[in-house]
């Protein structure tokens, strides 16, 4: 009877080790446009942690990314910077409907907001969203239409708008449409924004998230670019979810949420802050705490009643932004 058992448990042994083998080693995160650089560093230091594991990324406006999985894209994973992108794969049948409790924060490891970049000297005295319709300004920041970035710039500006006109729905309106009038290129996604503003110098002022501005100025120097902090702008979580299609397709859903859970690591934390994120976890934060601005946010509950309200009066076919955005 002994011996049975040990062979039993051997076999056992030796199903599971074939079925841990079998398991696939490579993952595809799908991602925002801007969020290249520190991916890549945290799937390198992923990696290091799993060795002969391999994370390809894909990335695009975050809107596009979740057409592109419901057209065919297998991405195990989304790490996004809409709510609404994911909520539209939930709609799909390709991520659960409680995919916001899966992750601590409400599945948003890290968090930014939109904020702005200048020339060195900032020579338009830019300070705050009142100084972005003035005639002699020009904006850069990539199409509502198509970009999780720029929505969260209109909705930044509307919250700012809101506030300043005592919720006067006129006043607000024809504040965003003097934005729109003062951005003479909207591209597709926030980094062809960026090289619009940076390689091709147009324009007085690009709007994308802090980590974005905080980076190019890094990666440029103080002497071409840099940041300004508004006084208050809306906060902008990037949320991250298992593609449960595809990993239940391919069997890696056990290295998805693996992956997904080393963002919260005090590891992966620290390389967000890093890359100009701010982070939820205190001890790495209190570590950046001096190079991260004071800064009022307020939140898309508080402002617009949540995301399901915007996406209907706001970003719908017809909606707000249609009436003020027009056929740019």
């Amino acid at each position: 009877m002994k011996r049975i058992m040990l062979i039993g448990a051997a076999v056992a042994a030796l199903l599971s080790t074939s079925a841990f083998a079998q398991e696939p080693k490579t993952l595809l995160n799908a991602s925002y446009d801007v969020a290249r650089e520190v991916f890549a560093a945290e799937n390198e230091a992923f990696v290091k942690a799993h060795p002969g594991v391999t994370i390809d990324q894909s990335h695009a406006g975050t809107s596009k990314q979740a057409r592109a999985i419901v057209e065919g894209l297998e991405a195990d994973v989304v790490t996004f910077n809409q709510v609404t992108d994911i909520d539209f794969l939930v709609k799909q049948g390709f991520v659960s409907a409680d995919w916001q409790k899966n992750f601590a924060n409400d599945a948003s490891p890290f968090y930014s907001f939109p904020s702005f970049l200048v020339r060195a000297g900032n020579p338009k005295n830019i300070k705050d969203w009142d100084d972005l319709v003035r005639d002699d300004v020009k904006l850069v920041f990539p199409n509502p239409k198509t970009s999780g970035n720029a929505r969260y710039t209109y909705l930044a500006a509307t919250a700012y708008a809101k506030e300043k006109f005592n919720g006067d729905d006129a006043k607000v309106q024809d504040f965003i449409k003097k934005i729109f009038a003062n951005t003479p290129v909207f591209d597709t996604g926030g980094r062809a924004a960026t090289t619009t503003f940076v390689e091709r110098e147009v324009g007085d002022v690009l709007i994308t998230f802090e980590a974005e501005t905080r980076g190019i100025a890094k990666q440029y120097g103080k002497d071409k670019v840099e940041s300004v902090v508004p006084s208050v702008s809306l906060l902008a979580e990037f949320p991250v979810a298992v593609v449960d299609k595809v990993v239940d397709k391919r069997g890696s859903r056990e290295l998805a949420k693996t992956y997904l859970d080393f963002l919260y690591t005090e590891e992966g934390q620290r390389i967000a802050a890093q890359f100009g994120h701010r982070v939820h976890n205190e001890k790495v934060a209190a570590e950046f705490k001096d190079q991260f601005p004071q800064i009022r946010l307020v939140n898309v509950n508080d402002v617009f009643g949540g995301w399901d309200k915007i996406q209907k009066e706001h970003f719908a076919s017809g909606a707000v932004l249609d009436t003020l955005y027009g056929n740019r």
